[in-house]
């Protein structure tokens, strides 16, 4: 390979950048390429390598070439954003290794089609690709691919949405003529690529270490810009932060759950907690007993889907609270655990709903009988679940409420939108108004609204508050808008001059600091809450990081960013757009939040305590009242 200076250097340095997509890498690099005089690179073929106004031009000749980064790889994170000036035939290798003939093999991802393909490929010192073997797909839920299978034949997954439907995919297909984005991940034995903020494109091969290259082939120009690399293989650990408006304890040191409920199990008069296979007893919640068998997950590996959303309260009407444990995936939809009262044992269990298709679900009281229903997805459709008085245990009564279609695995809530003291129902896709009359035998009228944004393919929150944020009198929605990407945002509720209801999103955290109230940026909200937490007489908002969401993969954006809980506070100002604003305030940063958020006042003294069980265990933040908020943890 020769080394030329043409004012492109490949410089080293740590960076702090904000995550985003579409304007800069979801994770920290710690290499990038910029404009200096240092020659930190080689070029391998005939193309020519330029400073162009935007980036570095690479642009092919008769044959293509590569601009190869002198410093090797085993594991890494990659980012660019590329434009193609007609046709793409351009890419980026890995791992690559210098053979006997001054060729160059690795592991490459094209850009030449409507999506990325993954080949193994050596290219000669020309510049010319000679060999080409597709790699085999591999992409999911394991950090490590698993020996590869004899393939099989695979049905077309078709899915059929709504027209009405507010919100559709992006198109994350390749651009010709216009900018384009990327990130690469390469970890162990796998290739991740996500182009356009799409889904994942996945290849197997085995694991080598060597140089990345960018790659422009015959007759082709490519400008290249924002190119950034991160060395997987260190790992970084922030100083642990604690708010101190609380103070923290921790029940369990295990991974056993995402979630965690209240109630007094016991009746001693003290509310006790539920998180995973144990029943931790007021009030100072250092005695736990287990209703079922107790199983740590490994967080790396294994989802906890016992422990998935657990709810507490007295289904079967014998005075004594149970437990709801909702799953998603692997297993029944819902199976109650009841309480046996005095005796000292493991709870009887029953499956009361079979299928659940949303990773969150709430339980509130829709119908106004003064008991809680699940509030869920199942079968398409947005539905809620009670039991049958005559027979508890037995299979739940169900109450759809939607047409089939509109089920969101993530994001749902209660509340009354419309003003008219009954209980409507939410989703990433809008809302259902309950009707008058025969609101458990009907389908209730739908209307759309965007409470969500799509990242890689995923959209919708965690669990949506509907309170009045601005005090006008209308209630409004806090959200988080994709639990596996980026995005916070309230919809301030309007209405014209016929009374019909609109929303305005106002946006409280997006993908980069200057999007963002306090400069607070973090991804996988995927637990949240909301609860007065300073006692102002106004609810606030509470949201945290799901570590490990999808296990030690690289299918989320910024995956090993700080396991951070934060709560929002609600300020009403009518100087700021729509009359309130959200102001951030770190509780902790080793922490995170699971699929939900307990907000409660668990000892009675008047300020709200929160409970969080995530792959790190079971924490209580107990609160102090009501505090100046402190500029140093935000």
């Amino acid at each position: 390979m020769n080394r030329k200076h043409l004012g492109v250097v490949l410089s080293f340095f740590s960076v702090v950048v904000a995550p985003c997509l579409g304007s800069g890498p979801s994770f920290h690099p710690d290499t990038s390429i910029a404009t200096a005089s240092r020659q930190d690179w080689s070029v391998l073929g005939k193309a020519d390598w330029n400073i162009a106004d935007q980036g570095i031009t690479g642009k092919g000749n008769e044959t293509g070439g590569l601009l190869v980064l002198n410093h090797s790889f085993q594991d890494s994170d990659f980012y660019m954003e590329f434009r193609c000036e007609q046709s793409c035939e351009t890419g980026v290798l890995f791992r690559t290794k210098k053979q006997s003939d001054g060729s160059l093999a690795g592991d490459y991802v094209s850009f030449h089609d409507s999506n990325p393909t993954l080949f193994h490929v050596v290219i000669d010192p020309a510049g010319t690709i000679k060999e080409q073997t597709p790699l085999p797909k591999g992409s999911g839920l394991y950090r490590v691919a698993p020996a590869q299978r004899p393939e099989r034949p695979r049905m077309p997954m078709q899915i059929v949405r709504p027209a009405d439907l507010p919100i559709t995919p992006p198109d994350s297909t390749l651009r010709a003529g216009e900018w384009n984005d990327v990130e690469i991940f390469v970890d162990a034995n796998i290739i991740r690529s996500f182009l356009n903020n799409g889904r994942e494109s996945g290849a197997v091969d085995e694991e080598g270490y060597g140089p990345v290259a960018l790659y422009v082939g015959p007759k082709t120009s490519v400008t290249f810009r924002h190119v950034g690399l991160r060395d997987l293989n260190l790992k970084t650990r922030e100083p642990e932060k604690v708010s101190s408006r609380f103070r923290k304890q921790r029940l369990s040191d295990f991974y056993y759950s995402w979630t965690e409920a209240a109630a007094d199990f016991n009746r001693d008069g003290k509310l006790d907690i539920v998180s995973g296979p144990y029943i931790y007893y007021g009030p100072d919640y250092m005695t736990s007993s287990e209703f079922y068998m107790a199983q740590a997950s490994n967080p790396t590996t294994e989802f906890a889907s016992d422990g998935t959303l657990q709810f507490a309260a007295d289904f079967t009407g014998d005075g004594w609270p149970d437990v709801l444990s909702v799953q998603y995936g692997g297993g029944p939809g819902a199976q109650l655990y009841v309480n046996p009262g005095k005796e000292h044992r493991r709870w009887d269990k029953y499956v009361v709903v079979k299928t659940n298709q949303s990773e969150i679900a709430v339980l509130r009281d829709v119908d106004g009988d003064g008991k809680p229903e699940l509030v869920y997805a199942g079968e398409g459709t947005v539905r809620y679940a009670k039991p049958d008085p005559k027979n508890p245990t037995g299979p739940w009564q169900i109450h759809t409420i939607s047409e089939k279609g509109y089920a969101a695995a993530h994001g749902i809530g209660v509340g009354d939108i419309d003003g008219d003291g009954r209980m409507d129902i939410l989703n990433a896709y809008g809302w259902w108004q309950q009707p008058a009359k025969d609101a458990g035998t009907s389908l209730w009228k739908y209307h759309p609204v965007a409470f969500s944004q799509y990242t890689r393919g995923i959209l919708g929150g965690s669990v949506m508050a509907v309170y009045d944020v601005n005090g006008d009198g209308h209630n409004d929605v806090v959200t988080s808008l994709d639990a596996h990407g980026y995005g916070l945002a309230w919809f301030e509720q309007k209405r014209d001059a016929n009374g019909a209801i609109s929303f305005v999103e106002h946006m409280i955290m997006n993908d980069s600091p200057a999007k963002s109230a306090g400069g607070v940026v973090f991804t996988e909200l995927h637990g949240t809450g909301f609860a007065d937490v300073d006692g102002d007489g106004i609810p606030d908002f509470i949201a945290g990081k799901r570590y490990f969401s999808h296990l030690d993969t690289n299918i989320d954006p910024d995956p090993r960013g700080a396991p951070v809980l934060y709560w929002y506070k609600t300020v009403r100002d009518p100087k700021a757009e729509g009359g309130a604003k959200f102001v951030p305030e770190l509780m902790d940063n080793h922490v995170g939040a699971g699929s939900d958020i307990l907000a409660t006042d668990l000892n009675h003294d008047g300020a709200v305590d929160i409970v969080t069980s995530t792959r790190f265990g079971t924490f209580i933040y107990w609160g102090k009242g009501k505090q100046t908020s402190h500029a140093e943890n935000r």
